[in-house]
């Protein structure tokens, strides 16, 4: 059944770039570390990263994964315009994958205009021409992919980049497991006849119902994220997330009313082994506290041994679900209609 629905709702092969994943990791990897980028870093005291959707979520990860490691602060804007402290001892990184963002290209605009250091990440667009024109230092990934399906372009030329900056210490090994298990991953995610397939069974499990993320707010806050996006855009469905401690502290009150809604929601709790140990007892806690009302809670640990592997190996899980969701939901995963529809109603005015 379910290679007939790929036959039927995946013209574009969505299931391809996903099962590929693994090479475009490893590409991106060596773009970064060919890349020239002419920076001092001496002086920089924050990096905020502009961009929007899957341009952004690169920042978010870089965000999320060194907030233990690196010595300045680093923000994700998605907006026309920057956070007031930027200034000449910031690194503003462009990322925008098609270089045509609206609200990408106003803030490299902006970013120029208050004399920062830029970095830029794009296939080309406005955003090269801009770049080249003010001698930008500029990271050129490959084009002709959904934004969303192009993570390893967004996140690890700039991870390598910030390594060769010297701001963070060299990723090579951390980066050769990721790439590893990825790919050890793939085999297992993509054969949709296995009878062991965690991200089928996990979809099929959601399917029909309202998906709520759950996961600590320590490093998993954008892989949190990631899943709901992935299942509105791939899955054309929506979903929800919430993070440990917060929502021990409001969310879990409302699970008392509306017990009608709650049987429709299926809970995904998002788990690593270094979520924080009362984080970890407050999970448990709140299984209790949720299990008889929601339509049921599944688990879901990471794998691998390092942090960026064990990040990417729920990010990449994560994307099978939202792709074999699409699947069951008779959608074709790559288009993305509403989206294309608001760009061209903008274009107008």
């Amino acid at each position: 059944m379910i290679s007939e629905l790929i036959a039927q709702y995946d013209p574009s092969n969505m299931r391809q770039l996903i099962a590929g994943f693994s090479k475009q990791v490893e590409g991106a990897a060596a773009i970064g570390e060919t890349a020239r980028i002419k920076l001092s870093a001496a002086s920089i005291r924050n990096i905020v990263v502009s961009g929007l959707g899957g341009s952004a979520i690169g920042g978010d990860l870089l965000r999320s994964y060194l907030a233990g490691e690196i010595n300045v602060p680093i923000a994700v804007s998605r907006h026309y315009f920057l956070p007031r402290y930027v200034n000449e001892k910031s690194l503003v990184i462009i990322s925008s994958y098609s270089g045509n963002t609206e609200e990408t290209i106003s803030s490299h605009k902006d970013a120029a205009k208050r004399k920062a250091k830029i970095l830029c990440i794009t296939s080309g667009g406005t955003v090269k021409a801009f770049a080249q024109q003010k001698k930008h230092p500029l990271i050129e990934i490959p084009g002709g992919l959904p934004p969303r399906a192009a993570l390893g372009y967004s996140f690890f030329p700039t991870l390598t980049a910030l390594s060769k900056l010297g701001l963070i210490r060299t990723q090579k090994k951390e980066i050769k497991e990721t790439i590893a298990l990825l790919q050890k991953k793939s085999d297992v995610y993509s054969n949709h006849e296995s009878e062991n397939n965690p991200a089928l069974e996990l979809a099929k499990k959601v399917h029909g119902k309202l998906p709520v993320m759950y996961s600590s707010a320590d490093r998993f806050d954008t892989v949190n994220l990631r899943w709901r996006g992935q299942f509105a855009e791939n899955a054309k469905m929506l979903s929800y997330g919430n993070l440990f401690p917060e929502l021990n502290h409001n969310e879990i009150v409302g699970w008392e009313a509306q017990k009608d809604v709650m049987q429709k929601i299926h809970v995904v709790m998002l788990r690593d082994r270094d979520d924080h140990p009362r984080v970890q007892l407050r999970m448990e806690i709140t299984k209790n506290i949720i299990g008889d009302f929601a339509d049921g809670i599944t688990e879901v640990q990471s794998e691998g041994t390092s942090l960026l592997a064990r990040m990417f190996s729920l990010l990449y899980l994560g994307d099978w679900v939202s792709f074999y969701l699409a699947m069951l939901n008779h959608v074709d995963p790559t288009p993305v209609k509403k989206i294309d529809f608001l760009k061209n109603e903008l274009s107008k005015v």
